[in-house]
């Protein structure tokens, strides 16, 4: 059997998020695709894809259903996300065929990578499936063994002050401690629904089951609001560009928060919780300002 070839970016991507242990990991990568083929009695049936955590290949199963195989390195993210797939079972999102807990290695029902929700040219309607799928995946109550927003919203907050001295311009300043003030307001009721944690248009497939399907969910039991900034963030590169980002995220948030029977005002408060997770994950990179992007979203919704 023809050896796997890793793509270059997975492997850069490893060395620099898990050095010595990401680099030990990719070169056991080929022996570990092998072992899985032959266990779960599967033929390669394409290219291999990869992104920045993960190895996609291709496959067909010994009963010539098309499916795909993925790997990636064992830890708190991946084991979320088996217990999500297996708790939603297929119900919005990508079905889980088969499994391995030890390594994370999955079987996933096959969609159709080249075709994402960013295809659909109305945003409204784009927005609009996108909101029916997060409401069948907050539907369900999240299952023991989940992080929970509420410790992440504690551990944020005790991350502020330090943070804070970070940041060279003083209505940086300002803006990351209000948001801070915003968590804290919301800290005491963080939630528990299974959240996605990152569902935007990129992670969302057509498919032939239904006509779209969520992927790569990173579970956390928490608010929905907490689970809207990717949604509103989608495309922002482009929103930008036309000036028009003010106008779509008021719009796609007016969206989400009617489909969903959001509080806008809670939802609000999470989704600046978000920009604060974000920011602090910058500054710890050694950002001393404020992502322009995360400045706009705020401004765009607390001056509705």
């Amino acid at each position: 059997m023809e050896a796997v070839e890793v793509p270059r970016s997975l492997a850069v991507s490893y060395a620099r998020g898990f050095g010595e242990e990401g680099r030990a990991w990719i070169a056991g990568l080929p022996a570990l695709v092998a072992e899985f083929l032959d266990r779960w009695e599967l033929r390669r049936d394409g290219a291999v894809g990869a992104g920045e955590a993960s190895l996609v290949v291709p496959v067909l199963c010994h009963h010539g259903t098309r499916a795909v195989l993925k790997l990636q390195m064992p830890r708190e993210e991946t084991t979320a996300a088996l217990i999500g797939l297996r708790t939603w079972n297929g119900r919005g999102i990508v079905r889980l065929l088969d499994h391995d807990p030890v390594s994370s290695t999955m079987l996933l029902e096959r969609l159709d990578a080249t075709r994402t929700l960013a295809s659909v040219e109305d945003d409204d309607l784009a927005m609009g499936i996108l909101a029916g799928l997060h409401a069948r995946l907050l539907s369900v109550r999240a299952p023991e063994g989940l992080r929970h927003l509420g410790d992440i919203a504690t551990e944020m907050l005790d991350l502020v002050p330090r943070a804070v001295t970070a940041l060279a311009d003083p209505a940086h300043r300002r803006l990351l401690r209000g948001w801070a003030s915003a968590v804290a307001e919301l800290v005491g009721e963080p939630g528990d629904r299974m959240l996605h944690w990152d569902l935007h248009y990129g992670n969302v497939l057509a498919a032939q089951r239904e006509p779209w399907l969520a992927i790569d969910p990173e579970p956390l039991a928490g608010d929905p609001g907490f689970d809207l900034w990717p949604a509103l963030d989608s495309g922002w590169d482009d929103l930008a560009a036309r000036g028009d980002a003010p106008r779509v995220v008021r719009r796609r948030f007016d969206l989400l928060t009617e489909v969903l029977g959001l509080d806008r005002a809670r939802a609000t408060g999470w989704t600046l919780g978000r920009l604060l997770q974000n920011s602090l994950w910058d500054i710890d990179d050694g950002r001393t300002a404020l992502a322009p992007s995360a400045i706009a979203m705020a401004e765009s919704l607390l001056g509705r």
